[in-house]
């Protein structure tokens, strides 16, 4: 269960893998005690196959940090935007698992295995949705192209999980790597120029394979170029420490100006979006340090008779809910989905006031109405799976997501968000069914990374009273695996 790796290369990950990021294809809940060595000379390149697993691992390593965005919402129109490129890159069968982190700085970055993590600083710092887009293809090309793929060559062992902690720890910026690491780094310095140069050739590279990819999806190719020239210009304004998105990816005049080129050589596509600007105005209500200034400011501009967009309206009632104000913000909402019946943001965000408004079967009658309308829709599923056990009716809750839990083969990223399984964990407690509850915690814990937790929920379901054959078979067949995963992270530490 090694994966082997040039000593030099990992130093170069630490400057690096921000920028040139990885491959891909989804997740599995599979684990990976299989996982072969690759560091003789026709291994240079790690396969797909090998790397997905390698993915999945760095995954739990990121959700372990803590800074994973807990917000449905914001996270699906990030997959959409991002399936919407990546079935118009140069490798449409490739997939990718894309999540927002919580963080105010502006950067992205992506994983083994297609993971793509986008700072929700660099949402607010996008003006449009196809400056948004632009750094999406960007990253989705570095995938593509498995730019860092190529890094992973022979020397010295790392197991899986160090391997995944140690890149989830450079890319996230949340830890440093052990001290024993860091001064491996520190010794292979000297190595790194090479490395950094072949980054620069990738950028390029990058930003001309994410124009097309834009191109392909129908969004304003301009996006990409524009984005990186105001981040460039504004780079003054933050003094001694610019954006990280500068600092992985180095922006060069050069390279900008061959970017517009290139993006002017195409028609202009779609620029923006309502439900971008949507997201964004949500994602300044949660960061508004004093909502109460902003509420005034807009209600002078109303004063005024200032022209107002819907998202400003969005934004404005959103504010109002987080002050106390329910039976505006409700008023506000209504409106909006009046004038918009099909906007999921509006239906989410209204049914969200009635129930905070103590108006249950308000909330419930539109949750539903809207998973009619949007078959399979996690950001709908979850919090309508949430009303049902808040008004007592947790067989419902139940029955909306075992699917999810039944799935053995989950090629789809919504099948590997820990919500569902807290969820269903609380609904089949309410029903008595322990031994299902058990095991759904059981996936919880494992998602987010804390693998000991997990087993003991495992434990703890083999005991239940009730089990036939085939579930205690297929309880024991998947302790056995989180206890080999287990042994393996613990020799890492």
């Amino acid at each position: 269960m090694k994966i082997r790796l040039k000593l030099h290369n990992i130093a170069w990950l630490t400057i690096a893998a921000c920028s040139t990021l990885v491959t891909g294809l989804a997740h599995s809940d599979r684990l990976y005690s299989d996982l072969p060595s690759i560091g003789d000379s026709a291994g240079a390149v790690i396969s797909p196959v090998e790397e997905r697993k390698l993915g999945a691992m760095f995954m739990r390593s990121i959700r372990q940090s803590g800074m994973v965005l807990d917000d449905l919402e914001i996270t699906s129109y990030l997959r959409s935007l991002g399936r919407r490129l990546s079935t118009n890159s140069d490798t449409p069968a490739q997939q990718f698992i894309f999540f927002v982190v919580n963080e105010p700085s502006i950067n992205a970055f992506a994983g083994p295995g297609g993971y793509i993590g986008v700072h929700t600083g660099l949402f607010l710092a996008s003006e449009s949705e196809s400056e948004l887009a632009g750094v999406l293809a960007h990253e989705i090309a570095h995938v593509t192209q498995r730019h860092l793929a190529r890094a992973f060559e022979a020397a010295d062992n790392l197991s899986i999980p160090s391997m995944a902690a140690l890149i989830a720890a450079v890319l996230i910026g949340t830890q440093s790597p052990d001290a024993g690491v860091a001064t491996a780094m520190a010794a292979q310095a000297g190595a790194m120029q090479y490395q950094i140069n072949f980054t620069r050739a990738n950028e390029y590279e990058a930003d001309r394979v994410g124009i097309q990819t834009l191109v392909n999806a129908g969004l304003d190719p301009q996006g990409m170029p524009a984005f990186f020239e105001r981040l460039q210009k504004n780079s003054r304004l933050y003094g001694s420490r610019p954006p990280e998105f500068l600092s992985t990816h180095p922006v060069t005049t050069n390279r900008i100006a061959e970017a517009t080129s290139r993006a002017e050589s195409y028609p202009p596509g779609k620029k923006d979006s309502v439900d971008f600007q949507l997201i964004r105005a949500k994602l300044r209500v949660l960061t508004y340090e004093n909502p109460h200034q902003v509420i005034d400011d807009y209600r002078q501009y109303r004063k005024r008779g200032e022209n107002v967009e819907p998202w400003k309206r969005y934004e404005y009632a959103l504010l109002l809910a987080v002050t106390g104000e329910k039976r505006e913000a409700l008023k506000i909402l209504q409106s909006l989905h009046t004038k918009d019946p099909d906007r999921i943001a509006y239906r989410l965000a209204l049914a969200d006031m009635y129930r905070k408004a103590g108006e249950p079967s308000e909330a419930l009658a539109l949750y539903k109405d809207s998973l009619e309308l949007y078959p399979g829709s996690l950001e709908l599923m979850v919090p309508y799976a949430s009303a049902l056990l808040d008004s007592g009716q947790a067989k419902e809750a139940y029955l909306l997501l075992r699917d999810s839990y039944t799935i053995s083969d989950i090629s789809n990223d919504k099948y590997n968000d820990p919500h569902i399984y807290k969820l269903l964990a609380q609904a089949a407690e309410a029903m008595g069914r322990k031994a299902q509850m058990h095991g759904a915690m059981s996936q919880y814990y494992f998602l987010n990374g804390f693998t000991r937790q997990a087993i003991q929920q495992l434990q703890l379901a083999r005991r239940e009273p009730g089990l036939n054959d085939y579930e205690t078979a297929r309880i024991t067949a998947r302790l056995k695996e989180l206890k080999d995963l287990l042994a393996e992270e613990e020799k890492q530490q």
